[in-house]
């Protein structure tokens, strides 16, 4: 790969105490992308654990496999197998209490194979959270001293390759039904950065439960011998989303970065995102594309929708967020995707993207659980890292991440994604390579049409806790107001 890095001065993104709870050094970096990358990774770091495994998520399914490929053994047989092998060792699970509802599977919990009933093996189901807000981090910390950052659970439906066949015997949930392709990106760090991450799980579990676990002072950071850091000792930046709630201030560090990441970009803006549904973000991307100048922006996301809410509410918002993007194109220099893989019949299968990823040029990354949509930016929790680089190698391990995951979606050879995004175009690559029976498709929604959120978005899409006395007090408060008003003749 000939990359070419950029070397005109520009200002800082990341700042701790303003879109970052932290800044930290990391002495390793690692983006796993999919869920066999993720899930082979934890088969081998986790029996490195000595001290501490601390596992929160949005859910949690202890009978998946992590190497279906060459291993029966589920994840809860291996949590029991190591916590019963090391005497030490604890265990921390919080799950938020209605994820596995979401899942049905909420039983496998409490299945009699003793799995969790270990005395150390600490289980709790989060209950602590605002009317319809979620647990929505996907974090695991080994020892406080190696993390995992990003998007993908421990649970079901989300172990897939990078070549996402349309089917896949391998591609099963515990009770035996397949699913579909699934795209995901996820990060392990160590170092300073990863007890960070490690601070904010115990955090998490205090909060949860009252109880703080105990801070570790790890002498080593557990790491898969066959896992080559993509960056070392780079500044890493861990963002919180944490809504108002019992008294807890709340926390909006994610969406910051992500405005100020926008506001920042100079060539190209490259983003995957489960949930397109943000008008804020859209307006700050209909910004940057009406600029003469501004920067080319491609964005991946799903067409296809699954229950009420990503019907009724984001489907449509997205629609109509997309149509505004497209009218403010003024340039040419937006593409908006989702992909497809050959099925066996002939046709296409969609790939679920269930990634959130921001690339920023080659001087920016960001990867965790925050949704481009209203609930991730202030009623759930949501973790991030976020990278800028500082040097010449940092912007090549960025750029080289883009291109990986361009290539994978376009059936192409990251070098080649490369070759064309180093002579300028994010736009061309798409374009050019973009010729197979797996690619990407336009995402189309003509630009005639409504433009504004779907009415009833703030209900069904809240921003920040609902809390009913407040919303009645301003209703009759709204009510007294207008009595008082005097009649205009």
């Amino acid at each position: 790969m000939n990359f070419q890095p950029r070397t005109t001065e520009r200002p800082h993104i990341l700042r701790a105490g303003h879109n970052a709870w932290k800044v930290e050094k990391a002495d390793a970096v690692a983006f796993l992308v999919d869920g066999e990358q993720y899930f082979d990774c934890l088969a081998d770091v986790l029996p490195r654990a000595k001290r501490s495994i601390r596992i929160i998520g949005w859910d949690f399914d202890p009978d998946i496999k992590l190497r279906p490929k060459v291993s029966d053994e589920t994840l809860g047989a291996l949590l029991r197998r190591l916590v019963e092998a090391t005497p030490e060792l604890d265990i921390h699970i919080l799950v938020w209490a209605m994820g596995p509802i979401y899942s049905s599977h909420s039983l496998k919990l409490y299945r009699e194979s003793g799995w969790s009933s270990h005395p150390r093996i600490h289980l709790s189901f989060d209950t602590r959270h605002a009317i319809r807000g979620s647990h929505h981090q996907k974090l695991v910390t080994v020892d406080d001293a190696t993390a995992f950052v990003g998007g993908i659970d421990l649970t079901s439906g989300r172990w897939d390759t990078n070549e996402h066949r349309a089917s896949s015997p391998l591609r099963s949930c515990p009770n035996g039904n397949t699913y579909g392709p699934v795209h995901d990106v996820h990060s392990m760090l160590s170092g300073d950065a990863a007890r960070a991450v490690a601070e904010l799980a115990r955090w998490r579990w205090k909060m949860a439960t009252g109880e703080e676990p105990e801070a570790l002072s790890p002498d080593f950071s557990p790491w898969p011998d066959h896992i080559t850091p993509a960056m070392k000792d780079c500044t890493v930046g861990v963002m919180r989303a944490v809504p108002s709630l019992r008294g807890q201030k709340p926390r909006n560090e994610t969406i910051r970065l992500t405005h100020e990441a926008i506001a920042a970009a100079r060539r190209h803006i490259y983003i995957e995102t489960q949930y397109l549904a943000s008008f804020p973000v859209c307006d700050a991307l209909a910004r940057r594309l009406r600029e003469p100048d501004g920067p080319e922006v491609a964005i991946l996301v799903t067409q296809s929708s699954r229950g009420f809410l990503e019907q009724f509410v984001m489907a449509r918002n997205r629609n109509r967020l997309i149509r505004r993007l497209k009218q403010s194109d003024r340039h040419g220099r937006l593409r908006v995707n989702y992909a497809v893989v050959p099925d066996d019949d002939g046709g296409e299968c969609e790939v679920l993207v269930h990634s959130k990823v921001l690339i920023i040029d080659d001087t920016f990354l960001r990867i965790g659980s925050s949704n481009l949509n209203n609930r991730s930016e202030g009623l759930d929790t949501e973790c991030d890292i976020a990278i800028e680089a500082h040097a010449a190698e940092e912007q090549q391990a960025i750029a080289a991440l883009r291109a990986r995951l361009l290539a994978e979606h376009l059936e192409a050879s990251p070098q080649e994604v490369a070759a064309i995004i180093d002579q300028g175009s994010l736009i061309a690559a798409i374009d050019r390579l973009n010729t197979k029976s797996r690619g990407l498709r336009p995402f189309r929604v003509g630009r005639k049409g409504e433009t504004r959120p779907l009415p009833g978005t703030e209900l069904l899409d809240p921003k920040k806790p609902f809390r009913p006395m407040h919303a009645i007090s301003g209703y009759v408060s709204a009510i007294i107001a207008a009595a008082q008003r005097p009649l205009n003749r």
